[in-house]
């Protein structure tokens, strides 16, 4: 049985402005976050994450609506909250002129309870750069000094935003190690990041933001489930045959099949084409993934958009 949620946010607002310039980032946010749990927060450019992170945070209020995080208010009881916060911004802002381990240390003095300089640095694999000065750290390299911050503390609740950016692919995969381990120890922690094969790999639950609010929440399986699969293949020389519970529609020489029943579709397909003689060229199937619901909701929200403009 769940216990209360670690960040639960109920009917949150965020409004920048007032009267005619009033601007809403963030409208009527519901979201819950369970302890141990890897909660990820996706969005496309200014759908309101930052803002929505910066209420959770304690770093803004919320204009309207609850936030809670460990059973608190975030911004009046920030002095009691931010021992227990890890958080990793998008751009760290750490002193060029001091090494990285010089760096660690400094941050390991703002904390209660902090773990081992040399011992973060080994689990964020910078060990043999802790005497390089932050100047001289490539863009990766800053971004795990970054991560090693915000570990130090031993933090209950971890942010961590676009964590593995400018990373090297074995750099990148270590830090996915290093996160899930440390969810493994019952860390909760709040991801955001543009890399969605990041968050399927990662994430227990997630939500998808686009202007302001929540468009699909749930596990990966669930946000994927009701999305068509799509199948695709150079224009064969005969007329396709019609496709039960399929939606096939031609741009130039490729044809473009989008379906819930992908196996039976296909099938219906191959077994046309073999009875036929007809040779399929490019053809290519693949199952709806976090990619193309990612992309479908932005040109979905975004067409609605210009039709409600153009008829305003």
């Amino acid at each position: 049985m769940k216990g209360d949620p670690v960040i639960d946010v109920v009917g949150m607002s965020r409004r920048y402005g007032s009267g005619k310039e009033a601007f809403d980032a963030v409208r009527n946010l519901d979201l819950s976050v369970q302890e141990g749990e890897l909660f990820g927060l996706l969005g496309t450019n200014g759908a309101g994450k930052t803002s929505t992170l910066e209420v959770i945070q304690g770093l803004s209020r919320a204009s309207a609506g609850t936030v809670r995080v460990l059973g608190m208010d975030p911004v009046r009881n920030r002095k009691q909250i931010r021992p227990s916060l890890g958080i990793m911004l998008q751009k760290g802002g750490l002193p060029q002129d001091l090494t990285a381990r010089e760096s660690l240390a400094m941050w390991a003095g703002t904390c209660s309870n902090p773990l081992p300089v040399d011992e973060v640095l080994e689990r964020v694999d910078m060990r043999d750069r802790g005497d390089t000065r932050v100047k001289f750290l490539s863009g990766g390299e800053a971004r795990r000094l970054d991560l090693a911050c915000a570990i130090i503390g031993r933090p209950l609740v971890l942010f961590l935003d676009e964590p593995t950016t400018g990373l090297d692919p074995e750099s990148r995969r270590n830090t996915w190690q290093l996160i899930a381990d440390l969810k493994a120890s019952g860390v909760t922690i709040m991801l955001t990041t543009h890399y969605l094969d990041e968050a399927e790999s990662l994430c227990d639950q997630l939500a998808i933001m686009h202007r302001g609010s929540v468009v699909r929440s749930g596990t990966v399986a669930d946000v994927v489930a009701d999305h068509p699969a799509q199948i695709k293949l150079h224009r064969p020389g005969l007329p396709l045959p019609a496709l039960a519970g399929a939606e096939v529609r031609v741009e130039n020489d490729l044809v473009l099949i989008t379906t819930r029943t992908v196996q039976e579709t296909l099938t219906e397909l191959l077994l046309w084409a073999q009875h036929n003689d007809v040779l399929l060229t490019g053809l290519d199937a693949r199952a709806a993934s976090l990619e193309t619901v990612f992309l479908s909701i932005a040109d979905q929200f975004d067409h609605h958009a210009t039709l409600e403009g153009a008829s305003a």
